[in-house]
């Protein structure tokens, strides 16, 4: 089997919880998908890491991130596959307001100014959130080259109307939902 076709089988077995819920998109759904349970799991975390490289292959970019909290274990995932795979690729967080005090960065890490960046995200149902990262990385001097999820949930609209470049790991029909 690949490592997309055991991602698909950890996503499967961990995380998919049936039943009613409220998405942070303010959306009602039958199902959730808690992808924590992967992104954070010592045998999915480095399957997300060489899918998401995978399936972003073809794009430039030297650095990736996102809005906390779903981005930050995905790019760290990421940022590990690639040095397995002797590359390399920073990492970084983008906060959801700038902070107040210290060096009052709104994107932590390395300096983005400049760099061609991936937004990543865990899942994406509006595109709301991995859009406030891609804003605040221009805001920061970024190109952003792209956005990818692990999970498409309904962004794909959206970033396809924004223009950029959106790839996905899998669909709720890939996971049968």
């Amino acid at each position: 089997m690949t490592d997309r076709d055991n991602l698909l089988a950890e996503i499967n077995k961990k995380a998919v919880v049936h039943g009613r819920v409220v998405l942070s998109s303010g959306q009602e759904a039958d199902f959730y998908l808690d992808l924590r349970r992967i992104t954070l799991d010592s045998v999915a975390a480095p399957l997300v890491g060489r899918v998401m490289l995978d399936i972003t292959a073809d794009l430039d970019y030297d650095a990736v991130g996102g809005l906390t909290l779903g981005a930050d274990p995905v790019a760290a995932a990421m940022l590990h596959a690639a040095a397995a795979r002797g590359q390399a690729l920073d990492a970084f967080v983008v906060r959801k307001e700038q902070k107040q005090h210290g060096l009052q960065r709104r994107v932590e890490g390395p300096d983005v100014r400049g760099r061609r960046v991936l937004a990543v995200e865990d899942t994406s149902t509006t595109g709301g959130s991995v859009m406030t990262a891609v804003e605040a990385l221009r805001e920061a001097g970024a190109e952003v080259v792209g956005v990818a999820t692990i999970v498409e949930r309904g962004a794909a609209p959206r970033l396809a109307e924004e223009g950029l470049t959106y790839r996905t790991a899998f669909t709720l029909t890939d996971l049968g939902l």
